[in-house]
């Protein structure tokens, strides 16, 4: 237990002034990336069950808000909606050796909960980072095995979103080792959804935030948790790794700075097809290709696309699409780009995306499988109409940290999630882009968005 022991006293001693610059920003832009997410979702499918029984279970009115309407409710609504809003359109961050998402799960809490709490923007950001820094740590020592099976932003997800919160309460050592019990207990969310195009995928990141703030929140008022879920003899690793590595929760603590490594989404899809999606997108640029002169694509893959994509045979929704490798690539190929428009206009109706598609397979490559989950390596392999053999090799995916996305490309990534939903008017864009890049100076965070 002695690596919880040494997260816990980390978490409770962070202080905002320890956290470098650079970390901070990170921070912000993470956050403007995440509020894209939420209000990309309005009015979509299956966003609105969420608001409606918000709406019947909760209170009329209340201290936090949830995005994508603009409603009032209590914190543990306002994290509810958020948390499944922010992760319906597949452009919110993705931390690459975790495999976690950490701003839809961590970030709908935290929020919620300074609201509630009149907490002010440095508090906010000092929250939020606990919780990254947390949930990254918990989900690398969770390990690869446990991805195969369970959805680890949902999982793991859990105790982010509860530290962050956590932290906003003030928290001790004691306090954040009965918190990750509390929030460890209640960690769900399976892969099979997939299978069926279910919407249980944003289930998972709706009950992760608003379950992460029901354990901090109980936890203060007493609430007693399991002290060893991580680690022990039926706790999480337990029940649902093969392959844990405990010293990967202490890894570097005050030093190694893992916010920092998270990535941002440039393609509208599951990160597993980004690597290819680029790699391929460079090959057809380079050899001045159409999607009409090429014959088969193979993509070397790592272990976990295969487990998740694999899933996906013909996609019956734009959801479902966006993990289809082929559907992906098909869009790529045709049109050159696999955004939230591409998606929803094209991704199923296009005879072109559909042929392409079924040219598109995956292979394990075991030079690609070794440098998972630490580095996504893209790795293609393609055939022309005329018998040429092509390829090309992508080692950072854009927006990946070597790779990242600069302010100027995040605001403009953030006006065409707004401008997808029409929830706001590129003015009011700005206006919002501009309130993040000053987050740290806000004393009250009720009217922030």
């Amino acid at each position: 237990m002695s690596h919880t022991h040494a997260l816990a006293s980390f978490l409770a001693d962070l202080q905002y002034e320890h956290i470098p610059e650079a970390v901070l920003a990170r921070t912000e832009d993470l956050f403007l990336d995440w509020i894209g997410s939420a209000l990309a979702s309005q009015g979509a499918r299956p966003i609105p069950l969420f608001e409606r029984y918000a709406e019947r279970m909760g209170p009329a009115s209340g201290s936090a808000r949830i995005l994508v309407s603009g409603r009032n409710t209590s914190p543990y609504f306002a994290a509810l909606v958020n948390g499944a809003s922010s992760h319906l359109v597949e452009q919110d961050d993705l931390h690459n050796s975790s495999v976690l998402h950490p701003a839809t799960v961590v970030f709908s809490a935290v929020l919620a909960a300074a609201q509630d709490l009149n907490k002010s923007g440095k508090d906010l950001l000092l929250a939020s980072v606990a919780g990254y820094e947390a949930g990254i740590r918990i989900g690398e020592f969770m390990g690869r095995s446990h991805y195969r099976i369970f959805h680890t932003t949902a999982t793991v997800g859990t105790l982010a979103a509860a530290v962050g919160v956590g932290k906003l309460l003030g928290f001790d050592k004691e306090q954040f080792i009965n918190l990750l019990g509390n929030a460890g207990t209640q960690a769900a969310g399976l892969w099979e959804f997939l299978r069926d195009a279910a919407d249980s995928k944003q289930l998972h990141t709706a009950k992760a935030a608003a379950d992460g703030l029901l354990a901090a929140y109980m936890t203060e008022d007493g609430l007693t948790g399991a002290r060893n879920i991580l680690e022990g003899e039926q706790g999480m690793a337990a029940g649902m790794s093969t392959d844990a590595d405990p010293a990967r929760l202490s890894d570097r603590l005050g030093t190694r700075w893992a916010l920092a490594e998270t990535s941002f989404k440039f393609h509208a899809s599951c990160r597993h097809t980004h690597p290819a999606a680029d790699a391929l997108l460079h090959l057809m640029q380079r050899e001045h290709l159409r999607h009409d002169q090429i014959a088969r694509v193979v993509t070397r893959v790592h272990q976990a696309a295969i487990d998740v994509l694999g899933r996906v045979v013909k996609p019956a929704t734009v959801h479902q699409a966006k993990f289809s490798m082929g559907a992906v690539l098909g869009l790529i190929a045709v049109h050159g780009s696999a955004q939230l428009i591409e998606f929803r206009d094209l991704a199923l109706t296009d005879a072109d995306v559909d042929a392409f598609r079924e040219k598109v397979s995956m292979e394990l490559d075991p030079e690609v499988d070794a440098a998972y989950p630490a580095r996504w390596l893209g790795r293609v392999i393609l055939t022309t109409t005329d018998g040429r053999t092509l390829t090309a090799a992508i080692d950072d995916p854009k927006g990946d940290p070597g790779n990242t996305l600069s302010r100027p490309e995040l605001e403009a990534k953030f006006q065409r999630l707004l401008a997808f939903s029409g929830a706001r008017t590129q003015e009011q864009g700005k206006a919002i882009i501009d309130k993040v890049w000053h987050l740290r100076d806000a004393q009250a965070l009720a009217d922030l968005i």
